[in-house]
């Protein structure tokens, strides 16, 4: 490879300084927090929060040949040189951070408290459906119809129930490698995906009872999952761009579905023979009907008023991160 074949190659980075690194740090945060959450994407947050087309890009770069070609020869600094590696530390960074400081503290709002959590998210999404829709300038027929394929699709994709699959090999690479793909999907849970596959629990257990073999098969197709949907979709970003922002869109508000903070719950995973599963002690809720807040007491009045006020908390934080995003943008421009 000559000098000027592999300037060619090398994807052009930002120059961040440490606080901005500190700021990827806190995003990937967010996104780890919301990996946590059953029903929340990763990508959602990292859509909402502006760092999404780069998270797909700088993926994107590790399956691309002239990378590959580099690796296998070793070529350490010329690696690091393609590799938007600064990015992707941060951001991994503060996911990991999240999921190892935060995953107690949500879960124990999820489980005492759903409704405002659910509240929150809710505010979150819809917000960022106003925001990521003004990237759109030209509102043509077939954006509009994008939209709508992408709501009905995750909106039947979020009240899908629970299949009956096989415990072979294949599969559990299989569903890691939707699982991932879902999860840098705004709108589409990946620790959901594997619910509907019907190998949430399978998966659960292999990591509580350091199954390494199940874990190895989840994980070659995670990354393999990765890097392939990721070349998809950077392609769909630079030849569709507006297209794929519209689906994308779709996708977020079909799974309000699954973000609406009050539900009822209506079936729970069952293994092979019927009996209930349980996780913790507590059934696994796999299907949940959607109903309106309750107003029978005073008490219910005030957690309804406490989940609105949270609602426009999150809505308001998605304006106030847009604001101060197209300042800078401005101001750099």
């Amino acid at each position: 490879m000559t000098e000027t074949t592999m300037t060619e190659t090398i994807p052009v980075k930002k120059k961040r300084t440490l606080r901005e690194y500190a700021g990827l740090t806190l995003r990937g945060m967010a996104m780890g927090a919301s990996d946590i959450v059953p029903g929340v994407s990763g990508g959602t947050m990292a859509f909402i929060l502006g760092i999404y087309e780069e998270l797909i890009d700088s993926i994107r770069m590790v399956g691309q040949p002239a990378f590959v070609k580099t690796a296998v020869r070793f070529r350490i600094k010329d690696v690091f040189q393609m590799l938007n590696w600064e990015f992707l530390l941060a951001v991994a960074t503060g996911i990991m951070l999240a999921i190892l400081t935060l995953a107690q503290g949500l879960e124990w709002v999820l489980e005492n408290q759903p409704v405002y959590i659910w509240s929150f998210f809710f505010g979150l999404v819809l917000a960022s459906v106003y925001t990521v829709s003004k990237r759109i300038q030209d509102w043509v027929v077939p954006l509009i119809v994008a939209v709508v394929v992408g709501a009905v699709g995750a909106f039947l994709l979020v009240g899908a129930v629970p299949a009956q699959t096989p415990s072979t090999w294949w599969f559990f690479m299989l569903s890691g490698a939707l699982a991932i793909c879902a999860m840098i999907l705004p709108g589409v849970s990946g620790a959901f995906i594997l619910v509907l596959l019907g190998k949430y629990q399978e998966v659960l257990a292999a990591v509580n009872d350091r199954d390494i073999v199940t874990i190895i098969y989840v994980g070659i197709g995670a990354v393999i999952g990765l890097v392939t949907f990721a070349q998809i979709l950077g392609v769909l970003f630079k030849k569709y761009h507006n297209m794929t922002v519209a689906v994308l869109i779709g996708l977020m508000i079909g799974s309000l579905r699954k973000v609406w903070p009050w539900k009822e719950d209506v079936a729970w995973l069952q293994d092979a023979s019927g009996e209930l599963i349980r996780r913790h002690g507590e059934l696994i809720v796999t299907v949940q009907k959607n109903i309106l807040p309750p107003m029978d007491t005073s008490q219910d009045f005030v957690s309804l008023a406490i989940a609105i006020g949270l609602m426009v908390l999150g809505f308001g934080a998605i304006l106030l991160l847009d604001r101060v995003a197209m300042k800078k943008e401005t101001g750099e421009a």
